[in-house]
């Protein structure tokens, strides 16, 4: 199954939530993205389907290693994107809205690019 930009965003948001939450269910992703419950509710059908999310008995929501492996990569695009826009002496707020639309469509090379400057930069 070919993720489009919003399964990676709710992969994301399963992922970061994970990092504060002991057991994330479908209402904390609906709170955390302002979505509703009938939206959300189907997007995690899909992910489910697809493979990168599993549903255990009391609703908690858990990543399979193919969706963690998604999140993590879309992660990390994020907050590498976000800093460096700061760094730029972008607004916070604008850097992790523009980070978080670029990092659905840029290549693996320009990345891979990004991270060695940045590291050239330290």
């Amino acid at each position: 199954m070919q993720l489009q930009e919003s399964g990676e965003m709710y992969l994301e948001t399963i992922y970061t939530l994970t990092q504060t939450k002991a057991a994330v269910r479908s209402i904390d992703v609906c709170e955390h993205m302002g979505f509703s419950k009938p939206s959300v509710s189907r997007a995690i059908g899909l992910l489910k389907a697809g493979g990168f999310v599993v549903v255990d008995e009391n609703g908690h929501l858990s990543l399979t290693e193919q969706g963690r492996a998604v999140a993590e990569r879309t992660y990390e695009r994020h907050t590498l994107l976000k800093s460096l826009f700061i760094r730029l002496g972008v607004d916070e707020a604008i850097a992790d809205a523009d980070a978080c639309k670029i990092e659905h469509h840029i290549s693996d090379e320009t990345m891979t690019a990004l991270k060695k400057y940045l590291e050239t930069l330290k």
